[in-house]
């Protein structure tokens, strides 16, 4: 797997955007990755140091399929949110200022 490969896209949620203020970034990863790669990937994507990483790992939801019985289960997920220097800023990024 390539750095380019473990970080999936950026989780833009309500939550992730109040952390921005406080330099923590909220990235959904790669199952299989670690925080030395998200680092390193974050690194050469966006050339920002990361300070602190943390991994959230969740279950996939169960959906119903049409009206029957038949259920689903959606895939399982992995995010990160990454604490960079109070120097540096990920450009596309917006805060929201109460």
């Amino acid at each position: 797997m390539t750095v380019e490969q473990i970080i999936i896209k950026p989780a833009i949620t309500e939550k992730g955007t109040y952390l921005i203020d406080k330099h923590k970034y909220v990235f959904y990863v790669r199952g299989k990755s670690n925080k030395a790669e998200i680092a390193k990937a974050i690194k050469k994507i966006y050339k920002v140091d990361a300070v602190k990483i943390n991994v959230i790992s969740g279950k996939g939801k169960m959906k119903r399929i049409g009206r029957t019985r038949n259920f689903t289960r959606l895939s399982d997920y992995k995010k990160a949110i990454i604490t960079i220097k109070s120097d540096q800023k990920i450009e596309g990024f917006e805060s929201v200022k109460e």
